[in-house]
């Protein structure tokens, strides 16, 4: 575990992007991966996940709320974020 709080994204299989927010990445990647994750994640057709973007915050209410702005944006500005962080999405 870690000091600091991470926002993610998953890329789903059905190409839609999951952000969510943790304080250990692998370990919430790998209970997304089981089925245990975020309901939006156990959708058959969104496996399987790629974690494609994460970023460390200092505190939890940093996190929170880069999960929050990204998750209340329209895909093209999630896309635009993406790309401005070195990710593409195909």
């Amino acid at each position: 575990m870690s000091d600091h709080y991470f926002f993610y994204v998953l890329l789903c299989a059905d190409h839609t992007l999951y952000g969510g927010f943790t304080n250990d990445v692998a370990h919430r990647f790998h209970q997304h991966e089981i089925g245990k994750g975020a309901k939006y994640t156990r959708v058959k057709s969104r496996h399987p996940l790629k974690l494609i973007y994460s970023q460390a915050f200092d505190t939890k209410s940093a996190a929170l709320k880069a999960e929050h702005a990204f998750k209340h944006q329209p895909r093209s500005q999630k896309i635009v974020f993406l790309a401005q962080h070195g990710v593409v999405v195909e």
